[in-house]
């Protein structure tokens, strides 16, 4: 037995990395036929085993193994997956996407900073992506999607399960949603991707009878791990049928899951005759729907699937198709295909436009990976024209992106409302918003709808009247994973949290907009102003309070100054406004009477960037101040007058600043730093006698700066670090060090600064900033650098 014990040991130890290799290739296969529940079980047994896979196989697992957690939307092991994943080292150019996916895990988690700095790091490596930049803009500061949240209120609807409902329509009287069943004649097709059955259309003939529980919480409920758990094999929306993750050709399959409604609600269908109807639904997924005005037509989505066909692509996946249907004495007709489907890309989440202006239906919108598009899935839009249905149109980038856009609604009133990943919002899908064209066949500026109607995950499916006085939505919010619940909200408040305001900057003669135009918003109610910068179409979007007067001046290199203002008071709506300011390039006669002052505000010890710092400027002419705030560059800037002094100052909590000056003839520093408890501060031209501690006048002056800066602070207590050069004495330099420094302090004392908030250290050659130590040979001024003084900030 002595014998045969180290045998196994080594033949285990052999067999070890085999098994786990075996494991990660079993992974693979499941991952590549997108079976990633199978994938995660398989990928974290070959990961538990520590030795067994080299660097790039333990990386190509973590990766595949997070990105299986996100398409089954288990975004806290993703997020902790990806973590792993980034925090093991710098990774390949091909993994770049992973950092795109860590912050949408992130985001998805509620951590807007962190997925900040996710998407910050996404676009250093990945720059022909532009989505950080709106993504990392509005992680500084999400405030803006939830100044409208107490203007709805959102209910959770009592008909929903533990399995999926969502994508509600209204039907007549009723409601028609997309829910699990049991697929119906005894067959239970399940499908791999998350381990759940197909779904079905279902109908509740009554909206009156549908009862809510309690409201839910703004940006959605947080659930226990153990809830969690259980709702982790989850459908991964985003990435279905027809919202490839990738490019428009990437192979997608659907992803509908859940069981039949369970027993125990009012609300709930009471037989199977409630299931929508046999006829439209089969044993492949029914998806969501959309009704014709008077009720008659159906269009709905399914897997390409149809009297006993089924079809599948070149690369062997089975896409999703639109079909549509008659009603006749309450009877269905078979479904037919819609004329742009194919079975080489997938099509669905069909919406037919409501009417406008009394004309009948003839506007569907859609979503599809067709290719041409932007980027994963888009919206498209068809018209019926001589009795079918036209050549889809793409709703253009405005619209689009390189993301997903998904599950479509429109109004009556000419807005189109959709799901997206690919633009900014909360996490996971935020629901958006945006104004047709006249014709219906491009979309306008979009909006997110904000809290409470998107959270941190998945939102979408919404159906609601143009003026979104009540509707119904899909989220996943309640318990994450496969938990999509039916949502009612109301609005209680103002459709908008403001008065939205795009302000256009333009060439007064061209018409041609104006980028990197700078504003000022001047508010006179409250004193307070706010520096803006128009983007690349020369606008700036901003929410205004009402019943208030403003005054923006507009200020663009080689062009004069404008200032223009615009009043939100005894307007008759709450609807978005837009203002144009022109700008006249200066005539050679013109004398300029403003200029443009910029600068940015930075750390004192590594000179990084400070958001969010007020910075206020003086007019040495007439004593009048102007206020800005950094952006997330630290810059700000203001309009100035030539000829006049401006002194500066910047203004953050547990942190000071010396200041700055700005004389008349342009001389001086706008560029301002900051500091904080345990930052050193060099003082400049200090300078001694040889061998001697006696403070001369010249480094008195630059004392009285000292004086001025604790004045400034009357908390701060400072020590006072007084630094040689290496040449005599380690010793003689450390008395000679220590007495200047007492010197320093002695000074500062006579001017009225408090002995308890002064220390006295002399450092002598201990500290050298440079190679010029004892035996080496350096020039003056490098010897020059290591005589210095300074202070280190022990209290502020």
């Amino acid at each position: 037995m002595t014998r045969i014990l180290p045998i196994l040991v080594l033949f285990w130890l052999a067999i070890s990395p085999l098994l786990a290799q075996s494991l990660t290739k079993k992974a693979d296969h499941q991952f590549d036929q997108l079976a990633y529940a199978q994938a995660i079980e398989l990928y974290e047994q070959a990961l538990a085993k520590p030795t067994s896979l080299t660097d790039d196989e333990r990386r190509n697992a973590r990766a595949k193994l997070a990105y299986s957690y996100q398409q089954t939307r288990d975004m806290q092991n993703a997020e902790r997956v990806y973590r792993e994943l980034i925090n093991s080292g710098a990774l390949p150019a091909d993994y770049n996407k992973c950092y795109l996916f860590y912050a949408q895990s992130l985001a998805s988690n509620g951590k807007y900073h962190e997925a900040q700095e996710a998407y910050d790091k996404y676009g250093s490596v990945q720059s022909s992506d532009k989505r950080s930049l709106s993504f990392s803009r509005l992680y500084s500061d999400v405030g803006a999607l939830t100044r409208n949240a107490g203007s709805y209120k959102v209910e959770f609807l009592s008909m929903n399960t533990r399995k999926a409902e969502f994508s509600p329509i209204i039907y007549k009287d009723g409601l028609v949603f997309v829910s699990a069943g049991n697929g119906g004649n005894g067959v239970k097709r399940v499908f791999k991707w998350n381990n759940t059955p197909f779904l079905d259309l279902y109908y509740l003939p009554d909206l009156k009878t549908l009862r809510s529980s309690k409201t839910s919480s703004l940006g959605g409920s947080s659930a226990s791990s153990a809830k969690r758990a259980q709702t982790r094999l989850i459908r991964p929306l985003g990435s279905d049928d027809f919202t490839a993750p990738t490019a428009n050709d990437t192979r997608t399959v659907g992803f509908y899951g859940g069981t039949n409604i369970s027993m125990g609600y009012e609300d709930q269908p009471i037989s199977e005759s409630d299931k929508f109807s046999r006829t439209l639904n089969t044993k492949y997924h029914e998806g969501p729907a959309t009704f014709s005005s008077d009720g008659s037509r159906v269009i709905f989505t399914r897997n390409n699937f149809n009297e006993g066909h089924y079809r599948q692509s070149s690369d062997g996946i089975n896409k999703l198709k639109l079909y549509t249907a008659t009603q006749t004495n309450g009877v269905w007709s078979k479904a037919e295909e819609l004329p742009f489907n194919s079975d080489e890309y997938s099509t669905g989440h069909p919406a037919l436009a409501k009417k406008r202006n009394g004309e009948p239906d003839q506007l569907l919108y859609f979503s599809s990976d067709r290719p041409g598009g932007f980027g994963g899935t888009d919206i498209y839009v068809s018209k019926w024209t001589s009795g079918k249905w036209g050549e889809p149109v793409n709703l253009g980038k405005e619209v689009n992106s390189k993301g997903n856009e998904l599950f479509p609604f429109a109004d009556e009133k000419g807005n189109i409302y959709f799901s997206s990943d690919g633009r900014a919002g909360l996490g996971g899908l935020d629901i958006f918003y945006a104004q047709l064209s006249d014709d219906g066949l491009q979309g306008q500026v979009v909006r997110n709808l904000g809290e409470p109607i998107n959270s941190p995950q998945d939102d979408f499916g919404i159906v609601t009247d143009g003026d979104r006085n009540a509707g119904y939505f899909s989220s996943n919010r309640k318990h994450g994973g496969a938990d999509d619940d039916v949502y009612r909200f109301t609005r209680e408040g103002s459709l908008y949290p403001c008065r939205e305001l795009t302000v256009s900057v333009v060439d007064a003669t061209s018409r041609e907009p104006l980028a990197n135009t700078g504003i000022v918003m001047d508010n006179p109610l409250n004193d307070k102003q706010k520096n803006l910068k128009t983007d690349a179409d020369g606008l700036v979007k901003i929410c205004l309070n009402v019943d208030s007067d403003f005054k923006f001046l507009a200020t663009h290199e080689g062009y004069m100054d404008n200032k223009v203002g615009f009043s939100t008071k005894d307007l008759s709506d709450d609807q978005p406004s837009r203002l144009e300011i022109l700008l006249d390039k200066p005539k050679a006669s013109d004398k300029p009477t403003t200029t443009t002052l910029r600068g940015h505000v930075t750390t004192q010890t590594d000179k990084l960037p400070i958001a969010g710092v007020k910075v206020v400027l003086v007019n040495g002419c007439d004593g009048t101040t102007q206020e800005a705030i950094t952006g997330p560059d630290g810059s700000y800037e203001f309009p100035v007058q030539p000829g006049c002094d401006y002194s500066l100052e910047a203004m953050k909590d547990n942190m000071g600043t010396i200041g700055g000056h700005v004389a008349k003839d342009g001389t001086g520093v706008a560029d301002l730093t900051m500091f904080k408890k345990g930052d050193v501060i060099k003082i400049d031209n200090i300078y001694y006698d040889r061998n001697k501690s006696t403070i001369r006048p010249d480094a008195a002056a630059e004392l009285d700066k000292v004086v001025a800066l604790l004045a400034k602070y009357p908390n701060m207590t400072i020590e006072m670090r007084s630094h040689t050069d290496s040449r005599a004495t380690a010793a003689y330099n450390k008395t000679l060090s220590s007495n200047r420094a007492k010197a320093a302090v002695g000074y500062l004392k006579s001017k009225g600064i408090t002995s308890k908030r002064l220390v006295a250290k002399g450092y002598g050659e201990t500290e050298l900033l440079n190679k010029c130590k004892d035996g080496v040979n350096c020039p003056e001024e490098d010897h020059q650098q290591n005589r210095r003084t300074e202070i280190k900030i022990m209290k502020l």
